[in-house]
């Protein structure tokens, strides 16, 4: 049985859902955020001794009267009602039971084994609430010769090949300016979800359903993956151009430098004529032959660009119909007036920070006529233990602990599943 409190009422398509959050750091806390902008009621369980791990995550910080808030922490925990219990007291293990009875959806991200060794096996959970949907994030799958490895981004996108694509070369191999391993997991995670939940429309039954960092990061190696797996070629890190489509890429002009994709014949037969390329030439007679011979290709293009500006090269490329772009700075992207177009900032009341503004949900929901009709939450990310009373309250429990009793060791010592920096 799923329950809401009234304080949580809200629409979208997971309205009514219930989802118990467990994860810290940003796999299991992006997934449940996802879940929450659909509508779910998220009750994210933290350590009453300092919360989740990013709320110490910093610089920056940002202070206030009531102490300092962490910018990451902001990033991936809107829509949230914060609950601290200790997991491993009694009375904090059958606050998530009673929680477990109602709920829709588990997420937990702890290393391979540690919920078990909490009393909430899949059998007890299965036990508990048979249509209970489980969301495990791991570093590197929960089975294997490796499953019991902690996961952390970094280490991940090292180990399933991305740093080995990610830089200018060999010799400078770069991780992706942000976590994607976690991310991605947490993208999957939510996916999975959603599956789970309709297939228990038909079964009645919930599912456990496993990803990690490792199989996020293997699963969208796209192009480059089957370069190995049927091309046999192991590809490398070059920098900021396509390996397998040119002219595309970063090139330098005048005082800057902007991005081009020439993805077809069409457009390098248009791009060559509308800047003086012979399109024709043995070289770059195709897209194979551009590829071989990359290096003479970018450096004939930079000859051409070098005494036109960014502003009107981007302008003569668009008159010529050939995509391109440039490098924005975030303050630049979110100034952006397409990026506000799409409702990728929301502006959000925060119970210390007051009015400010958090990246949003990428997804909106439209009728066929074009007409938006589901406006997804806009809810701040709470302050550590923020919802305690009215969680207890709407549980009818009586056994309020108070925070002085509640500052015990929680489960900091269990080594994270997934999800870092």
């Amino acid at each position: 049985m799923s329950g809401t409190a009234p304080l949580s009422q809200a629409s979208g398509p997971l309205a009514g859902k219930l989802v118990v959050d467990l994860s810290r750091a940003l796999a299991g806390p992006h997934a449940g955020m996802m879940l929450g902008d659909l509508g779910a009621r998220v009750i994210k369980v933290e350590n009453p001794d300092g919360g989740d791990d990013t709320r110490g995550w910093g610089p920056p910080f940002v202070d206030t009267p009531e102490g300092r808030e962490s910018t990451y922490f902001l990033s991936c925990n809107r829509n949230k009602e914060s609950l601290r219990l200790d997991l491993k007291s009694e009375d904090g293990k059958e606050t998530l039971r009673e929680l477990l009875r109602r709920a829709d959806v588990l997420i937990e991200n702890f290393r391979p084994g540690t919920l078990d060794r909490l009393g909430f096996d899949p059998a007890t959970l299965e036990e508990l609430n048979p249509r209970l949907i489980v969301l495990a994030i791991s570093g590197f799958g929960h089975d294997g010769p490796e499953g019991r490895r902690a996961g952390y981004d970094q280490i991940a996108q090292g180990e399933a090949g991305l740093m080995s694509l990610t830089g200018s070369g060999a010799d400078d191999l770069q991780r992706v300016g942000v976590p994607i391993g976690d991310v991605l997991a947490g993208i999957h995670g939510a996916y999975g979800v959603l599956a789970a939940l309709l297939e228990r429309e038909q079964t009645g039954r919930g599912k456990v359903v496993r990803t990690s960092l490792l199989s996020s990061i293997v699963g969208v190696l796209a192009f480059q993956g089957t370069r190995w797996t049927v091309g046999g070629q192991v590809p490398e890190a070059q920098g900021n151009h396509h390996p397998s489509i040119a002219p595309y890429g970063l090139f330098r002009c005048a005082g800057g430098a902007v991005q081009i994709a020439v993805g077809s014949e069409g457009l390098w037969q248009r791009f060559a004529a509308g800047f003086g390329l012979p399109a024709a030439d043995e070289r770059w007679k195709d897209n194979q032959s551009r590829v071989a011979n990359r290096s003479s290709l970018i450096e004939a293009i930079e000859a051409v660009f070098a005494e036109t500006g960014s502003e009107e090269l981007l302008a003569r490329l668009e008159a010529a119909g050939i995509p391109a772009g440039r490098v924005r700075s975030l303050d630049e992207v979110f100034a952006w007036e397409q990026t506000r177009s799409q409702h990728l900032l929301l502006d959000i009341e925060h119970p210390t920070l007051g009015r400010i503004e958090i990246p949003g949900s990428p997804l909106r929901f439209f009728d066929s006529d074009g007409t938006e009709t589901t406006r997804l939450r806009h809810g701040a990310p709470p302050r550590l233990g923020e919802h305690d009373h009215s969680i207890r309250d709407w549980l009818g429990e009586d056994r309020w602990l108070g925070e002085s009793a509640m500052a015990g060791a929680g489960v900091a010592g269990s080594a994270a599943g997934s999800g870092a920096p």
